[in-house]
């Protein structure tokens, strides 16, 4: 990740969640008192986060110590301990909903593109997302997907070009969509076109597609249509591709599946922060 957009993306977070002081920590607790603070995992899973906790609290107070106990990408196991924070009670108190909200998600998305990808194992399929990531939020979506052991789709309107229904409508045919687009770009920006029939799959053949997408078909019509395509082109299977028949699709020969559920609907990972007692430094062991 991007370590000076991650800094400035997390001072943003705190700014809207702390205003101008936290009331609740300040008018309970002095600067000097003192304290700890241990994450747990309180399901089995994926880890993702590490730099959150690391760069948060330290944006908070760089005289915090922070341990944090696991790699990104690490298997959890329910009750595992996550990272133990020591120090001022208001920079613990202060920090802690911030940060664990952005691990929470992260681990969530990683845990669940860890199970995409071991439905897959044994085919020729690879497991990606989509520009369905949370608004602002972009970066570290896409990070806990790769974490989790699956790829990233474009990051952008920016890096690459799509051609979807609409795209097609407007322009009037697959083969002026491409041809303007080719007469545009360099040599480095791939196209890639959606279809829906077998029509559609060999004018955008013939058109010179990077990347064909295969949207809302069944595993049944993608393994039927899939000798038509030239190896040189990629293959990318969407739409209503759940977890439930994934390896359906994985098994149709596809070469990618891309997931908007990786990240438009995770469940966040449950993780909590148990206390320890006021003035009491409870030091964790790696």
């Amino acid at each position: 990740m991007n370590v000076i957009k991650l800094k400035a993306m997390l001072t943003s977070f705190f700014n809207e969640d702390i205003g101008d002081g936290d009331l609740s920590s300040e008018t309970i607790f002095s600067a000097q008192e003192q304290g700890s603070f241990t994450f747990y995992a309180k399901e089995d899973g994926i880890f993702c986060g590490a730099q959150i906790i690391e760069i948060g609290f330290s944006i908070l107070d760089s005289t915090l110590k922070v341990s944090v106990l696991k790699q990104d990408g690490e298997h959890i196991s329910k009750g595992d301990q996550l990272a133990i924070i020591e120090g001022s009670l208001r920079s613990l108190l202060t920090g802690e909903r911030v940060i664990l909200n952005l691990v929470q998600r992260m681990s969530g998305i990683a845990t669940k593109a860890n199970k995409a990808v071991a439905r897959t194992t044994g085919t020729n399929a690879h497991i990606c997302d989509t520009r369905k990531t949370m608004p602002g939020l972009r970066m570290l979506d896409k990070y806990a997907v790769r974490t989790g052991g699956a790829y990233n789709h474009r990051s952008g309107l920016y890096d690459a070009i799509m051609l979807k229904d609409n795209h097609i409508a407007f322009a009037g045919s697959i083969t002026k969509a491409v041809e303007s687009a080719r007469s545009k770009i360099g040599h480095t920006v791939k196209i890639e076109v959606e279809i829906e029939t077998k029509e559609e799959l060999m004018e955008a053949i013939d058109a010179g597609a990077d990347i064909i997408m295969f949207d809302n078909r069944t595993p049944s019509e993608i393994r039927d249509w899939l000798p038509l395509v030239p190896p040189h082109i990629a293959t990318e299977a969407s739409g209503n591709i759940t977890l439930d028949n994934l390896r359906e699709y994985a098994e149709s020969g596809v070469e990618w599946i891309s997931l908007g559920a990786l990240t438009h609907s995770v469940s966040a990972f449950d993780i909590s922060a148990l206390v320890g007692p006021k003035g009491v430094i409870v030091h964790g062991t790696h």
